[in-house]
């Protein structure tokens, strides 16, 4: 049962509570309830039908669906090359890492783990460029009642926690997704993560963002399966 089903089956117990209104004694009879009915809206039409119509439909959006298997297809361990285009001149050469990736399932499926580790170089306090250790975590699912892939990324290189959500094409086998990211305060961009799948064995993410209206490709990993 999910949290929001262990909610709804509170609702009953308050509106049979004695400091409830007469509507309760009428509840404990099968008929409405003193609380808002979510399916229509309505006050005090939420009866014991409702609950059961609502809770079986509530157990069967819990169920990991067909978008949650183009997800695990993805689970394993990964090798990838990332090139990141960091300095603005149009004809720069990118910045080139490598790393490693793990992708795990969560909870039977319905969600997936991806932890990341690297080496990449970045301006120390000095301005002089040394090599650090990258890390982050992103959390992955299918939300079967916004029909929407949804994403939370984390790394060691801030604290804020980036969300976007996206949708897959089948016919290109690519993941779309979208979001926002403040890594300034008041400095908000728009921001387009694309992810290809080629085969089994390997994809490209590509990471675009907005500058200035215009948008801007400035990362692109490429990942290999380990053998």
């Amino acid at each position: 049962m999910t949290l929001s089903g262990a909610a709804l089956l509170t609702i009953p117990a308050f509106a049979q509570s004695p400091s409830a209104s007469p509507a309760s004694a009428a509840s404990a009879t099968g008929a409405a309830t003193t609380a808002t009915n979510p399916a229509t809206g309505a006050p005090g039409q939420m009866t014991e039908a409702d609950m059961k119509k609502m809770m079986a439909q509530m157990m069967e959006l819990s169920k990991p669906s067909e978008n949650h298997k183009l997800l695990a297809d993805l689970a394993g361990n990964w090798d990838y090359t990332v090139k990141m285009w960091m300095n603005p001149e149009p004809n720069a050469k990118p910045e080139t890492y490598k790393g490693t990736a793990v992708r795990k399932s969560l909870m039977d499926g319905r969600y997936f783990v991806m932890d990341v580790t690297g080496k990449m170089e970045m301006p120390g306090p000095d301005g002089k460029k040394k090599e650090m250790t990258f890390k982050g975590m992103d959390i992955e699912g299918y939300d079967n009642v916004k029909k929407k892939f949804v994403s939370s990324w984390v790394d060691n290189m801030g604290t804020g926690i980036m969300t976007s959500e996206g949708s897959y094409d089948p016919a290109t086998k690519t993941f779309t997704y979208t979001g926002e990211v403040e890594a300034i305060p008041g400095m908000k961009q728009k921001i387009r993560e694309v992810m290809k799948i080629t085969d089994a064995d390997h994809h490209l993410f590509e990471w675009y963002e907005d500058r200035g209206g215009q948008e801007a490709k400035t990362m692109e990993i490429a990942y290999t399966r380990k053998k």
